[in-house]
């Protein structure tokens, strides 16, 4: 039975905010997995897959925008609204972030969802650039909410041991999502098919059609009962966990009756923006370098050195390594521990992109061997960059989780999206493979540093409670 006692409050010199005690957090972490959390998962995490869509569908339609009738983009218009669509998603993961830290998980994922549907409808039947990128701003922006809220509800909500495997395979599932598009690209732009100006409209419809079922499919969720209980809705968080733990025993499980640890909370409503910077920059600044770290040398990685003129069926090998890594590695970040797989991981991506990159340097490696290449480089990669969302979202405060990974997420766009791409392409226009090969050495000591960082500064979060990963803010000392 779960404990909400109120307690004496402490000194009125400091403050009148009564304290609580409570052993959610315990009751929440000793389920074992579900129906309940694969509902969690796929209702939550099928986001990353929306994305991976997105980012596909984006890139493969660039010619069919050129050829429109109606729109006739140029390829600076095109650049304009790929623009548009990442100043959304940093902007929107930092407006929805605060917002989902003082609004609550379940509301704001149902406003970044509602943003990103509608935007993609309205993508769909826009008439000139200015609408579209307009169109593609606000998916973007939906996209970046639902980072924050679903990253933030998904730890909140699963079980401490099965945190990191359950979390790497969702931001894993972004490969499923860029399969899908790939593969649909092939039909929805084929000129044989269907007319130029009809087949990327129906992409974006489908997209819009695929959010509303998501939509659906999330009313059965609660909200986070840790929210619940540090803004002051004791009853609320108490009828949540006591529906979940309802379904658990109405399909044969037990619960054992035995005392849990409780924690002492003072109740809050918000947390002002400067206890937030406080936390991220002065408090917790060596767990910050370790998430500006990992978070910049994947996006670097990603957004800079994937082959992104790999579109329909060549992007599936890739697709593949890319999901494979952090399905089958995952399960290792719960049982080998967080901080040896971040650095092996991260180390073997570094180190595996240099030998690469020096064989592509010398002309050794075939079309087919380059291919392997890359799919053995992304199968760790996959798992690395997927391991730097899920480490951002469990070493921060329960009060700050949401802007701490829109700030992380920010950062992370902002570098692989602007700096990343303007290298590397400078470095193709010189059309020296060596010139390239230099760019994939950063990469990789991108990749190194992130790895030393890890294993020096990381977190041994494995199997533990988020309270005891990162205290709370509200959190009152026995």
């Amino acid at each position: 039975m779960a404990l909400s006692i109120p307690l004496a409050t402490d000194a009125p010199a400091q403050t009148s905010a009564p304290i609580i005690a409570t052993d959610i957090p315990a009751r929440l972490d000793r389920l074992r997995w579900g129906r309940f959390h694969t509902l969690v998962v796929v209702a939550l995490g099928i986001t990353w897959i929306l994305d991976g869509l997105e980012v596909t569908l984006a890139g493969a339609i660039s010619p069919a925008l050129k050829e429109s009738p109606h729109l006739k983009f140029s390829n600076a218009d095109v650049g304009l609204a790929s623009s548009a669509y990442l100043a959304g998603a940093v902007l929107g993961a930092l407006v929805f972030g605060w917002l989902t830290d003082r609004l609550g998980r379940k509301r704001l994922f149902f406003i970044t969802l509602a943003v990103y549907l509608v935007a993609t409808a309205a993508t769909a039947l826009s008439w000139n650039l200015a609408s579209f990128a307009l169109f593609r701003f606000f998916t973007g922006a939906g996209i970046g909410g639902e980072y924050t809220a679903i990253n933030s509800s998904i730890q909140e909500l699963v079980p401490a041991r099965y945190r990191g495997w359950s979390d790497l395979v969702i931001n894993g599932s972004f490969w499923i999502g860029a399969a899908i598009g790939a593969a649909g690209s092939l039909v929805l732009l084929d000129p044989n098919l269907l007319a130029p100006d009809l087949g990327w409209r129906l992409a974006f419809l489908i997209g819009a059609m695929l959010g509303l079922v998501i939509f659906l499919m999330r009313l059965w969720l609660p909200e986070s009962p840790r929210w619940l209980m540090t803004h002051g809705r004791l009853e609320e968080a108490e009828a949540a966990l006591d529906g979940i733990e309802a379904a658990f025993r109405a399909r044969g499980h037990r619960l054992p009756d035995e005392p849990l640890p409780v924690i002492r909370l003072r109740l809050r409503h918000s947390t002002p923006l400067a206890e937030v910077a406080d936390t991220l920059f002065r408090v917790e600044r060596r767990r910050t370098l370790v998430g500006l770290s990992l978070m910049a040398a994947q996006a670097f990685f990603y957004n800079a050195i994937f082959p992104a003129d790999h579109v329909g069926w060549y992007l599936l090998p890739f697709a593949i390594g890319n999901f494979l890594g952090p399905a089958l590695l995952g399960r290792l970040f719960d049982t080998v521990g967080r901080r040896p797989m971040i650095a092996t991981t991260y180390a073997l991506s570094g180190i595996l992109l240099a030998g690469a990159g020096y064989l592509f340097a010398i002309g050794a490696l075939s079309a087919t061997g380059q291919t392997i290449a890359w799919m053995v480089i992304f199968f760790f990669a996959s798992a690395a960059a997927s391991s730097s969302y899920l480490t951002v979202s469990e070493i921060f405060p329960l009060e700050v989780r949401a802007l701490a990974i829109a700030f992380f997420y920010a950062v992370g766009t902002g570098i692989g999206g602007v700096a990343g791409p303007w290298l590397f392409g400078a470095l193709i226009d010189t059309g020296s493979r060596f010139s390239l090969f230099v760019g994939y050495l950063f990469g990789s000591l991108l990749m190194l540093a992130a790895a030393f960082i890890a294993a020096r500064y990381g977190v041994a979060a494995e199997r533990r409670s988020l309270e005891s990963i990162s205290r709370p803010l509200a959190a009152v000392a026995d």
